[in-house]
């Protein structure tokens, strides 16, 4: 599910269909917050009976294949439905609509690639909300702006279901793993509900209030993992041009005060300028500049976010988009030949 990175606003250019009614705050600033860890092995009787899961890409996959393999009854959909298959081929159920899983299912989880997506999957044509009533829950997994998910939950709610937003920190091996952090806000009956779900997907989970407060945290986490980044991309690149092994470098940063598992997992390939993508760098661009538009929204200086996203966008123009989001060392390589 592609997008188009090309609006520098916060909030996306929403259809006007839905705009049903005014959006309130985009979060609210003074919130508890509960952090569990997950539970090891919940029973059968502890999940809920049948599960939709609606977006099978690089992360929704794996997600969904840990339901199946913990024995969950799990329904999925994906606009490209070989995507599909594989979880077929394990027991998963096949329905051609959003609307249909969610009117077939207890809990629907939906991972997509960007508000619009999201936006659309829920509320537009055959969208989830149209299959949704009392007594069904919709957690919405995808990294959107606070607007979006409280368009999404409005519309959600208006059905008489209820609504959790519980987007994930960690990409695709902590998927695949199970070790996902979830940073969740909405209706607390409903995180009580897909809680143990939630524990079979991750390792642990935040109750954050309000919904907006979910997509804020995210956004947050990725503002700065994506600074990270690119601050890390230049520090291989001058450690190489004075004469240093780079190699020796991400050994030195993994040993230090300084030391974050992304240095260590992603430098040895990006020495070697190889990219194989966990987290595609376009979606990490697009979480830039939502983050960047939240902190516009609140009047917050983010200069070193802002110069990383303008990396973020060289690195899509060359095409890069689809490959890890380490590829923005690329980016600074091109810089630095230009110079």
């Amino acid at each position: 599910m592609a997008m188009t990175m090309c609006c520098l606003s916060f909030v996306p250019q929403i259809p006007a269909h839905f705009r049903a009614r005014p959006i309130k705050p985009l979060f609210s600033i003074s919130f508890k917050v509960f952090s569990t860890r997950a539970s090891a092995n919940p029973t059968k009787e502890e999940l809920p009976a049948r599960i939709g899961f609606l977006g099978l890409g690089i992360m929704g996959i794996p997600m969904a294949q840990n339901l199946i393999k913990a024995g969950c009854d799990v329904t999925v959909w994906n606009r490209t439905k070989s995507k599909c298959d594989t979880l077929i081929s394990l027991g998963a159920k096949y329905k051609p609509s959003p609307e249909e899983v969610a009117a077939s299912c207890d809990v629907t989880f939906a991972m997509l690639a960007d508000p619009e997506s999201a936006l659309e999957v829920a509320c537009g044509k055959n969208g989830a909300a149209s299959g949704m009533g009392p007594g069904k829950g919709y957690v919405d997994i995808s990294t959107v702006d606070g607007a979006t998910s409280k368009l999404i939950g409005g519309h959600i709610k208006a059905s008489g279901a209820t609504f959790l937003e519980a987007p994930v920190s960690g990409s695709k091996k902590p998927a695949e793993d199970g070790q996902l952090i979830f940073l969740t806000a909405g209706d607390k009956a409903l995180y009580e509900t897909a809680g143990p779900l939630l524990d079979i997907m991750g390792k642990s989970r935040f109750y954050l209030g309000d919904v907006g407060n979910g997509a804020a945290m995210k956004l947050v986490v990725n503002m700065i993992m994506g600074s990270m980044m690119t601050s890390f991309a230049e520090g291989l690149l001058l450690a190489e041009k004075v004469g240093l092994d780079p190699s020796v470098l991400v050994e030195v940063v993994s040993q230090g005060a300084i030391s974050a598992p992304m240095y260590k997992l992603k430098g040895p390939s990006m020495v070697q300028s190889t990219y194989p993508t966990a987290f595609p760098l376009k979606h990490q661009q697009k979480d830039m500049r939502l983050a960047l538009g939240l902190a516009e929204s609140v009047s917050q200086s983010t200069p070193i976010a802002a110069a990383a996203n303008e990396l973020y966008k060289v690195a899509k123009s060359y095409g890069l988009g689809d490959q890890d989001f380490s590829a923005v060392i690329e980016a600074l390589k091109a810089k630095l030949q230009k110079e």
